[in-house]
């Protein structure tokens, strides 16, 4: 994949022919002429969204499947005529999954825009959460850490990664590929991201009585097979990841070159169709996924649809985070439309409208999702998927929407 690395990315201005902006002018408080209140990265002809991804970092790929799914959403939602008489504008930067380079980029891009698409990367979302609160920009994080929810402005389309391996453990176990008082273990970057997955096998281990060996990693770590032997070693009958995709693929060939042989489990940023076509690629049978967002292979109609535009629009192999990239779209879309009919484009009004967002529709791309309940996820189903290099975006499903009862049960950190 060709790709620039710049310091400051913008990407294709999505607007209608004739609407323009002029350079620098990021919007101005008041009201239009219909009596609808603007403010910050809203002008009298176009909406702009920031984009804060990962283009040259550990989680390049993702990135640019989000944002490309991002993309072909503002196509589609500007070509069915906006919102409140306006084109949406998506404004991109490229952090590199790097918290000190988004916090210098976050100024930059923070004044011309309404809120944020796309926020990628745990370590980001945690440097900038105190922003997103202090300037009440709403963001939609491609970071799922249920301990982002105490913020009212972080919007997490799709479930989180602690009920994400409790899902999946309890499909495995459904599976008969675990038992109760089995030992686990749970390979984790140190960080949100790896510890908001640790908890939810935590959670499940109390329930089934599992002990769970922690293995605590950093995001540049990239040979796993001395922390594998360490696991064959304990006897482990399973190994859950919350990884960068290329450790999955350290960790999955050295659970088939030690004779381990265990299932797998990972949290649905740990896989990249590119492991197919890597050393990896005949270990991956043992891996199973779980995310509340379809694969890009999934035969539904809207995720057909979507697969179409993308192979019309980009060259690059795709990935899960393309359908959703355009799922997390129309739950903005969604939250745009409510604000208009609110009459409030303000941050205020995003913010307001996102709260009485209880059912955002995005034709089950992603699960069902409700934002109503401060703290909680707006979801804890997931899908539950196996790698397949046959399949485009190089996974294919094993089991469709579900919720274990013990997801149903847990009380996620900020839940009231």
């Amino acid at each position: 994949m060709k790709r620039t690395h710049l310091a400051v990315t913008l990407a294709v201005v999505l607007t209608l022919a004739g609407c323009s902006t002029k350079a620098g002018d990021s919007g101005s408080s008041g009201s239009d002429s219909s009596g609808v209140k603007t403010g910050k990265g809203v002008t009298a002809t176009e909406v702009t969204l920031g984009v804060m991804t990962d283009k040259s970092g550990v989680f390049k790929n993702l990135g640019l499947g989000v944002t490309q799914g991002n993309e072909l959403w503002a196509k589609d939602f500007n070509a069915a005529g906006g919102v409140c008489g306006r084109q949406v504008k998506l404004e991109e930067v490229d952090h590199g999954y790097k918290a000190d380079t988004a916090k210098t980029l976050y100024p930059q891009i923070e004044p011309k825009v309404l809120g944020f698409v796309q926020l990628l990367g745990s370590p980001v979302v945690a440097a900038l959460k105190q922003n997103l609160a202090t300037d009440k920009a709403v963001a939609a994080p491609a970071s799922w850490s249920s301990e982002l929810l105490d913020n009212p402005y972080v919007m997490i389309v799709g479930t989180t990664y602690d009920v994400e391996m409790i899902d999946g453990l309890a499909y495995l176990q459904e599976q008969g590929q675990l038992k109760d008082g089995d030992t686990i273990a749970h390979v984790y970057i140190d960080g949100e991201y790896g510890k908001n997955g640790l908890r939810g096998s935590q959670f499940y281990a109390k329930k089934h009585n599992l002990t769970v060996k922690e293995v605590k990693i950093t995001s540049t770590d990239s040979d796993l097979t001395n922390v594998v032997t360490g696991l064959k070693g304990a006897g482990v009958k399973l190994i859950a990841l919350t990884t960068t995709p290329a450790q999955t693929g350290s960790a999955v060939a050295a659970n088939k070159a030690l004779g381990l042989n265990v299932p797998v489990l990972g949290n649905n940023p740990t896989f990249d169709p590119a492991l197919l076509k890597s050393p990896a690629a005949g270990a991956l049978d043992k891996l199973t996924i779980v995310a509340s967002s379809v694969p890009f292979s999934a035969d539904l109609p809207k995720a057909k649809d979507v697969a179409a535009k993308y192979k019309a629009a980009y060259k690059e192999t795709p990935n899960g985070g393309v359908p959703y990239g355009y799922a997390v779209g129309e739950v903005w879309g969604a939250v745009l439309k409510k604000a208009c009919d609110n009459k409030d484009l303000t941050r205020d009004g995003i913010a307001a409208a996102l709260k009485q967002t209880t059912s955002a529709n995005t034709d089950n791309l992603v699960a069902a999702l409700d934002f109503s309940k401060p703290g909680t996820p707006a979801t804890r189903q997931v899908y539950a998927a196996t790698p397949d290099a046959t399949a485009e975006g190089g996974v294919r499903y094993v089991k469709p929407l579900f919720e274990a009862p013990e997801a149903k049960e847990y009380v996620a950190p900020h839940q009231k």
